[in-house]
């Protein structure tokens, strides 16, 4: 153990080319937001294959303590994967637990508007301090009684929402649009949403969220640039099929990079909204062979990474997929040429401080990573064995695991935090080791 008492886990290393297929469980950013609609429908809603994981069961937590009734199944043999129903009801008051899960931060506050009755929301230590004023303030705008500017923060929930046209920096984090989005049909008047500031990131998460909405009913007009109209009325009840999680599958996928191997994900989307996605064209581009299989009426997608010593470099704008750099920073320090990833200032506000934590871990396991203002360099450099430590955030203990790979002497210290999206990690990375 570490000093703070947290457990070090000694990240296995490769000890050659990896060859693995495998399957990886349903998506939290589908997951969640799903929840949020079919707690928001005017009848019951399905999801099936949604994630289990901290995150997920935060949120859950959330909609019945909020009044609604989430019914999951027992997920077999410890899969991360399960059944939810979810079954509309009034909202009411109640204490709502954030964790560290931005998802619910961000959008349960105006469903909360909603409820009849007071909302106090609280998380954990680390989430006290990730951005919070952009949305309460927002709602403050809709008419909605909000003390607080962080966490904990309560809502005075009047059973009702005015609504109209709200102008926000969402340049902090997409979460800001998605979660007034989310409700915005229940508003009395509807709801338009229109980003003021500087570039906004996570493009592909906003457009997952109006496609969400339109598949339940709701009209989203986004005809004018940076805003997004939402019409009141009613949301459907769903049966959702949650797509496998594509930003959880890249780190496998980087372990065919990593040593060069070969490493194929089951039932990988043809059309999907999901940021991971972007994954195929970085390894591509990195020197790795990314290809899809038909496997029946699904396809799998493989990579087939370069041979050891000729991964390549790269020069990138990660700002719609920012999710991903923590995976692209742990290949790059393994790549033969230097890399440049731009576009990551609002990393800074998530989980930990995402730039600040790659450029202190892969340096000081001998690494060569220059933070600016705008993203990361990093340089070629041999690398040593130490304690790469996890800040409590699950991407940067994924990647210390990559860097592990090729890297002998790795400890990532509390690996387990790996369980906000993907419960189990640990022991699919061993089982990808193993064969």
């Amino acid at each position: 153990m570490d000093s703070q008492g947290l457990t070090q886990w000694p990240a296995p290393v490769a000890e050659g080319p990896i060859s693995w297929n495998t399957s990886v469980p349903g998506s939290k950013s589908m997951t969640n937001r799903a929840l949020i609609l079919a707690a928001l429908a005017t009848y019951p809603s399905t999801l099936k294959n949604a994630l289990v994981s901290r995150d997920t069961e935060l949120m859950m937590s959330a909609l019945a303590e909020l009044g609604i009734t989430v019914t999951s199944t027992e997920p077999s043999h410890g899969s991360p994967s399960t059944t939810i129903r979810i079954e509309p009801g009034q909202l009411t008051g109640g204490t709502v637990s954030c964790g560290l899960a931005g998802t619910v931060m961000r959008f349960v506050p105006p469903v909360a508007a909603l409820a009849e009755g007071t909302v106090f929301f609280d998380g954990d230590v680390a989430a006290r301090v990730r951005p919070m004023n952009t949305l309460l303030d927002a709602l403050r705008t809709l008419g909605v009684s909000v003390t607080g500017d962080s966490l904990p923060f309560t809502v005075d929930g009047q059973g009702s929402v005015r609504g109209g046209i709200v102008e926000i920096d969402a340049s902090a984090s997409s979460q800001f649009v998605s979660g007034l989005l989310l409700a915005g049909a229940r508003f009395t008047e509807g709801l338009t949403v229109r980003h003021i500031g500087a570039k906004l990131p996570s493009l592909p998460h906003i457009e997952m969220t109006v496609d969400m909405l339109r598949r339940v009913g709701v009209k989203v007009d986004t005809s004018v640039a940076n805003e997004w109209r939402v019409a009141p009325g009613l949301i459907d009840g769903h049966s959702w099929a949650i797509e496998p999680d594509l930003s959880n599958a890249t780190p496998f996928l980087a372990a065919a990079a990593a040593t060069g191997g070969r490493v194929g994900v089951h039932d990988w989307p043809t059309e999907t909204h999901q940021a991971g996605d972007a994954i195929r064209g970085i390894l591509e581009q990195m020197g790795c062979t990314v290809e899809f299989e038909a496997a029946g009426a699904t396809h799998n997608l493989v990579v087939t990474g370069p041979s050891k010593g000729s991964l390549k470099g790269i020069d990138i704008d990660l700002s719609d997929i920012g999710e991903l750099t923590p995976t692209v920073a742990a290949l790059a320090t393994l790549a033969s040429t230097p890399s440049r990833l731009e576009g990551i200032a609002h990393l800074r506000g998530h989980e930990t401080n995402r730039l600040l934590a790659l450029s202190t871990e892969i340096n000081a396991l001998g690494g060569k990573c220059t933070e600016f203002e705008d993203g990361l360099i990093i340089e070629p450099a041999q690398l040593h064995g130490g304690v790469w430590h996890s800040y409590a955030d699950h991407r940067m203990a994924t990647a210390g695991a990559i860097i592990g790979l090729v890297t002998p002497g790795v400890m990532v210290e509390d690996i387990a935090t790996t369980s906000k999206t993907l419960p189990g990690f640990e022991l699919m990375w061993q089982a990808m080791i193993d064969g």
